[in-house]
């Protein structure tokens, strides 16, 4: 999915964030992403979804029931909202049928089951060690200092903390993935952009093809009227690459999203921040690794 490097483009944006920390909260970000993302895809979430109720001929089931479920009983509005990039047509497909399935509190619970057995299969012995622990420890200290940005991380902060070691490190980087997508949803909020102008204009920049940004639920009217409307603000061409104008603005939406997404990440030094990121390796490498994992993704990882 990535190699964890990044290039900073442009001057800071908003509040005085250096460039290196930035630049170390993206790379952070790019090795605890897949930590995260693998139990969305891992055979063993499929199994706990199915015992639950939920159909597992695709993944949208699950994937709304583990990721919504720290909300509570959301419903269809707020759960759109806290997602951002989902219609509200396919939000409503899953939410709230998902709780008549399955109570919030079933579903958190199956989900750190899902994640024990996924981490116990890709790991093997080396998910019960006291690297695993140590890393848990550090990431969790992270977690602790990420004041919540939106729904999603103020939710994942008020979870009780798993036992094992793997989940915790599952939490941890669940709640600092999810402070990051807070944090950048207000980025495309302060550059103008709605949810579905946010992915016709990732798109735009390369960050994935069009057709990847389909899984979002976007009629094609919608997303050509986006593409219209970001035209008409000079952000797009009309066959729909970004102009200037448009990857300046995208560059901005990045930097300011590392900007809000750095600040947890002072309560660590350097030196800790090296060794938390040395004892993830395992983790994101057997997460990669796993071919479960989709070789292009949304989030642009990679890519931007």
């Amino acid at each position: 999915m990535t190699d964890g490097t990044h290039t900073d483009t442009g001057t800071d944006v908003g509040t005085d964030t250096g460039t290196g920390e930035r630049a170390a909260a993206r790379r952070m970000w790019h090795l605890l992403e897949p930590v995260h993302a693998v139990v969305y895809y891992a055979p063993e979430a499929y199994e706990e979804a199915a015992a639950l109720g939920y159909g597992t001929a695709e993944r949208w089931p699950a994937y709304f029931a583990w990721r919504a479920a720290p909300l509570g009983p959301a419903g269809a509005e707020e759960t759109t909202a806290a997602f951002h990039s989902f219609s509200p047509d396919m939000v409503a497909r899953y939410v709230p049928e998902s709780w008549r399935i399955a109570a919030p509190d079933a579903v958190l619970a199956a989900r750190t089951r899902a994640v024990t057995r996924t981490y116990a299969a890709l790991l093997g012995p080396g998910a019960d060690t006291p690297g695993v622990a140590e890393a848990a420890t550090l990431a969790r200290r992270v977690a602790g200092a990420a004041v919540p940005a939106g729904p999603l991380s103020a939710a994942n902060v008020a979870l009780p903390w798993p036992g094992e070691p793997a989940a915790a490190l599952w939490q941890a980087a669940t709640v600092i993935r999810e402070h990051r997508g807070d944090g950048h949803l207000r980025a495309l909020r302060e550059a103008g952009l709605d949810p579905v102008e946010s992915l016709v204009s990732f798109a735009a920049i390369g960050a994935a093809p069009p057709e990847v940004f389909a899984s979002r639920g976007w009629t094609p009217a919608a997303w050509e009227a986006a593409r219209s409307r970001l035209a008409a603000r000079g952000l797009v061409e009309a066959a729909g690459a970004a102009t200037e104008a448009g990857r300046e603005l995208r560059a901005q939406v990045e930097r300011r999203t590392d900007e809000l997404a750095a600040e947890p990440w002072r309560v660590l030094s350097d030196d800790e921040r090296e060794h938390l990121a040395k004892a993830l390796e395992p983790f994101w490498v057997a997460a990669i690794g796993s071919g479960l994992l989709p070789g292009v993704n949304t989030l642009g990882i990679g890519k931007v």
